[in-house]
């Protein structure tokens, strides 16, 4: 599969948990569009909106050149407990590991600490005899008969999907994929997952939990990816498929398919992407980006114009803030966080009273109750349409009209009964309360990363987002806000920035003052074979970039540190190159060094990227000032005075750049809504963002 060289019309879709966003890029510009999520066939609501901004383009599915793809699905399988009935084949004596996790209480002086449910339970987890040494010898071979025997069992407990974790497979995969040629023989509709294929790195723990979660949602995304290809080549697309990953590039579909665990944050990476361009643009070199939708809020730190990037992350906390709550897993991802904070979240009345938010969603069915879909509690939407803050006749471009009253009825039913409050203060609070959520995590978030949020620019997307980011902004004493162009479906539109790229990682322990330069060598050599064979489906005479990384530590450390070392052929005098710029990275993360201790690699990574002509969105200088023609005017709640004010109503589409306005305001455009609250004037800029900065 090739991408065209003169792609002229390129699609992206991102699943949500409430909507999907379609973005479609044409020779004339941006056509977009939201559907509601099906959740019974998520396929179905991305035709449906594929045939929308296609009938808006007046173009046909025979001219796309490329579809990109993200999705939530994968994520929502492991949080919803949906994934399929899995079991696990370990070594013998290593069948309790996901049950012994990291052998410590992540949060020591709480009595009744619940952990996270292992997602294959004991009776599931099958031993097999064999075991390989920690530097890949076999100490005791593979008993073939006892993995036959396992298969039985797995036809009778109707596995549809196995994860195969070996001690030390990372060095020796030789037993797993033994066990994989049987498992077909004996099981030959199984779904098989292996542990030195899906994470090949060192620490049993965290490989285990994600090639366990790998097999438990491979069933369901191979499934809906095979749908979904069927479905767009019936509609006469005939144009590749490629999908985001959580670390913000493209791969096959293929091996999507094999390596589903990859895919767990792929819509949020999405929106990261957008930020990151953006903020180029503008010249932002600190920013944080905020991605709001209808179920969750997502929060990116980006230093030096890129968002951080990290080897693990956790899902399925069983405490929302707490790390070591949750199902480890060992993947290529953005760091981020993420709250259960978007349009659909939930609000209710507390045992003590007190109005809460979320996490729980309404998604997209019910859905809120101004959707008029069986939605019975308030959520945010709700609230935000109560506060004056949405039209009700041109949300979503006019494909839905919202329903005041029944909005009204659930906040009078779900939080002004029971909290003794009128229906506008119960909506006013809900909204008070999300975004001091919001604020909170962003605060949470940027002080664990060492970084502070007073000189950042605040960039806001997703559908909600725009809502909201003033507010948040007013909180954290952010002074400057970023609405990109197509922000309600930002992470859609970040998708077409994404580069197609692959990360492969082996772990193998090598001291840097013996530095074995041609193990090194092998390894990397290796890993090249392994990323290009997976870029190269996508992109097959395209040029290619190669960088490198190390975890390297002082050796008695629990933790590393990834550090960028030179893409050369290695020698032995290269090891004290690289315990140099160990020594550099530490010093500048912890503020010194220490002497007399021998340094360590632990894990090797090469990322693998098709190299790209540098995109933005627009050049040239802002454009002369304008004042920004009202269309109406309309009663919006203004928090930070607390009370309704009169807001004018600009058409974004209609503002020229350079136009200017002033707080309060709500700038109004298909797929969002900006409020600008009083202590805020804005104005578009070059490239069509909306750039709100603080009065005074």
């Amino acid at each position: 599969m090739t991408i065209r060289k003169e792609a002229s019309y390129r699609l992206a879709v991102d699943i949500g948990g409430t909507f999907t966003d379609i973005v479609l890029e044409t020779p004339h510009g941006i056509e977009s569009g939201k559907v509601l999520t099906t959740p019974e066939r998520p396929e179905q609501g991305v035709i449906d909106g594929v045939r929308l901004v296609l009938e808006k383009a007046k173009a046909s599915a025979a001219e796309l050149n490329l579809v990109i793809h993200g999705t939530t699905l994968a994520t929502n399988a492991i949080i919803e407990r949906r994934g399929a009935r899995t079991a696990l084949i370990t070594t013998r004596g290593f069948r309790d590991t996901l049950e012994f996790a990291f052998g410590h209480r992540f949060d020591q002086y709480d009595l009744e600490l619940e952990r996270p449910e292992p997602l294959v339970s004991r009776p599931l987890r099958f031993e097999a005899v064999e075991r390989m040494a920690a530097d890949g010898s076999i100490l005791l071979p593979l008993d073939e008969k006892s993995i036959r025997d396992i298969a039985a069992r797995l036809r009778i407990e109707k596995i549809e999907s196995v994860a195969v974790c070996f001690i030390h497979a990372y060095r020796n995969g030789i037993h797993e994929k033994r066990v994989r040629d049987i498992l077909i023989e004996e099981c030959p509709d199984l779904f098989i997952s292996l542990s030195h294929e899906v994470c090949p790195e060192i620490r049993e723990y965290e490989r285990t939990s994600t090639t366990v979660a790998n097999a438990y949602v491979q069933p369901l995304m191979s499934t809906y990816l095979g749908q979904l290809s069927g479905a767009l080549k019936k509609l006469g697309v005939d144009a590749p498929l490629l999908m985001i990953m959580s670390s913000g590039s493209l791969t096959s579909v293929e091996t999507a398919r094999r390596l589903p665990i990859r895919l767990v944050e792929s819509g949020p990476a999405g929106g990261a992407i957008l930020a990151r361009e953006v903020a180029k643009e503008i010249g932002a070199e600190r920013s944080v980006a905020l991605d709001m939708g209808g179920t969750t809020a997502k929060i990116i730190m980006l230093t030096d114009y890129e968002p951080r990037h990290a080897r693990s992350m956790e899902v399925a906390r069983a405490y929302r803030f707490l790390a070591g709550s949750g199902l480890p897993l060992r993947i290529p991802v953005i760091e981020m966080i993420e709250i259960g904070a978007g349009g659909g979240s939930i609000a209710h009345v507390d045992e003590l009273g007190r109005i809460a938010v979320g996490p729980e969603s309404a998604g997209s069915v019910p859905g809120p109750a101004c959707y008029a879909r069986g939605g019975t509690r308030l959520t945010v939407t709700d609230s935000d349409l109560l506060l004056g803050k949405l039209d009700p006749d041109s949300f979503a471009a006019g494909s839905m009209k919202l329903d005041l009253h029944k909005a009204r009825v659930a906040a009078d039913e779900s939080i002004g009964k029971p909290a003794g409050i009128s229906w506008a203060d119960a909506a006013g609070g809900v909204c008070e309360i999300v975004d001091e959520n919001m604020a909170n995590a962003t605060r949470v978030h940027a002080a664990d990363a060492g970084e502070e949020l007073e000189s950042r620019v605040l960039i806001a997307t997703g559908g909600a987002g725009p809502l909201h980011a003033a507010r948040i902004a007013e909180k954290l004493g952010i002074a400057t806000l970023v609405i990109p162009k197509a922000a309600g479906v930002g992470s859609a539109f970040g998708f077409l920035k994404a580069p197609v790229a692959y990360e492969a990682v082996h772990s193998q322990i090598i001291h840097l003052a013996k530095f074995d330069a041609p193990t090194a060598n092998r390894i990397f050599a290796n890993l090249r074979t392994e990323a290009e064979a997976v870029v190269r489906v996508a992109a097959a005479r395209r040029p290619l970039r190669e960088r490198r990384f190390a975890d390297m530590r002082y050796r008695g450390q629990g933790h590393e540190l990834a550090v960028e070392i030179p893409t050369k052929l290695y020698d032995t005098a290269d090891g004290a190159v690289l315990s140099e710029l160990f020594e550099a990275q530490y010093q500048k993360s912890y503020g010194r060094r220490i002497p007399n201790l021998t340094i360590e690699a632990l894990t090797w990574t090469l990322v693998l990227s098709v190299v790209d002509e540098e995109r933005v969105y627009s050049t040239g200088s802002e454009p002369t000032s304008s004042q920004a023609q009202a269309l109406r005017k309309t009663r919006v709640f203004d928090a930070e005075i607390g009370d309704f004010v009169e807001a004018q109503v600009i058409a974004r589409d209609g503002a020229l750049p350079g136009a200017q306005f002033s707080g309060p305001a709500l700038v109004v455009e298909d797929q969002t809504t900006v409020w600008v609250p009083s202590s805020f004037g804005g104005r578009i800029s070059a490239g069509g963002h909306v750039i709100l900065e603080r009065k005074g």
